[in-house]
């Protein structure tokens, strides 16, 4: 793979890509995010990388690449995900724009790329950038990424195709500048059909859980009480046999009596009358089964009636630690800040087996 294997996180979040990066042998050299929790997070579990909390838009590529001692074409790969406001689906259509000041952070990343010029330039976003308003920022990522000399590859990847135990559809796009053609990851786990197995099998719920403390609401484990019981949980447990984030949050008494109602696999359609809220997304109050793939994490994660958050088992929302243990966290990455800065910052990441099977993909 060569010595240089530097790369640098724009809009980083806590670090699920950086963390990919590592896995697939990257070094980390610095990442830089807008949001102080998240940087927080990032500092906290990438200490040899240098952590910026600012605006890309003012921060100049110069300047980054000076505080690194790096001149313009040395770095190996430069990686981000802008925000994805302006295409997400779960912003209501009426204020989905392709104006959306998020957006327009694209733009600010080509900059980037076109000042760095690294040999590999990795972009990830929610799956609706990539065809939303008439594929127009999917042509301009394209056309500028090939004006400036790189050959272009993009798609819409599920995370659960490559042993996340989460559906989590996203677009990346892969650009190099060695002209040589890029080769997709190849899909490496898959759905039960019909009764048969084909290949490795979809990592459910249970399968990324199960070894972790029981617990009722209110109540923290800080280590493991069991074995784990197959290779993901071996690959993501804490050697040090600490545990991070695992706390059961308290839920309010109406909030508590929906869980509580409910059944593996239902939600808030199944709740009774006097429970039912007057309205709410479909999958609200849901309860994960244990052969279930989790369905898309989002910020909004600590709230009952945001999604199927449900734990299959404890009569409880599942925990942060849970919850990055289905986005492919280990259990050594902690997680700083409130409660819903954690939830904020998993949702709002990549999972990192998603980002190195893509950093994986670049190498091969």
């Amino acid at each position: 793979m060569g010595q240089n294997m530097d790369a640098i996180d724009l809009f980083c979040g806590c670090g699920g890509i950086s963390l990919g990066l590592q896995m697939a042998g990257f070094t980390i050299r610095a990442g830089i995010d807008i949001e102080e929790n998240y940087i927080r997070t990032f500092t906290h579990n990438f200490v040899k990388a240098k952590s910026y909390c600012e605006d890309l838009r003012i921060l100049t590529p110069q300047k980054l690449l000076s505080d690194l001692g790096l001149k313009k074409g040395e770095l190996k790969l430069l990686v981000g995900g802008p925000p994805c406001q302006g295409f997400s689906k779960n912003v209501p259509r009426s204020k989905r724009n392709a104006d959306s000041e998020n957006n327009q952070l694209i733009y600010t990343y080509l900059k980037y790329c076109e000042e760095i010029y690294p040999e590999f330039v990795l972009i990830e976003n929610v799956a609706e950038m990539r065809n939303g308003f008439d594929s127009q920022y999917t042509a301009t990522i394209e056309n500028y990424l090939i004006m400036l000399g790189y050959s272009v590859f993009h798609d819409v990847h599920n995370a659960a195709d490559y042993g996340v135990p989460q559906k989590r559809r996203r677009a990346f796009f892969i650009a190099r500048r060695d002209g040589e053609k890029i080769k997709p990851p190849a899909q490496t786990h898959f759905e039960k059909s019909n009764g048969f197995d084909f290949g490795n099998c979809y990592i459910n719920v249970w399968d990324a859980i199960s070894d972790l403390p029981s617990l009722e609401q209110g109540q923290e484990a800080t280590i493991y009480d069991k074995e784990p019981l197959n290779d993901y949980q071996k690959s993501l447990r804490n050697t040090s046999g600490v545990l991070y984030n695992h706390k059961a949050r308290k839920l309010q008494p109406t909030q508590d009596q929906r869980l509580r109602s409910l059944e593996p696999g239902q939600g808030i359609k199944d709740l009774p009358n006097h429970l039912r809220p007057k309205g709410g997304y479909s999958g609200a109050y849901g309860i994960l089964t244990k052969d279930m793939v989790c369905p898309t994490i989002t910020r909004w994660v600590f709230h009952p009636g945001s999604g199927r958050w449900g734990h299959p088992v404890d009569k409880r929302i599942i925990t942060i630690r849970e919850a990055a243990r289905l986005h492919s966290y280990p259990d050594s990455f902690e997680f700083i800040g409130s409660y819903n800065d954690q939830a904020g910052q998993i949702g709002n990441s990549v999972p990192p087996l998603l980002a190195k099977t893509m950093a994986a993909s670049l190498l091969r």
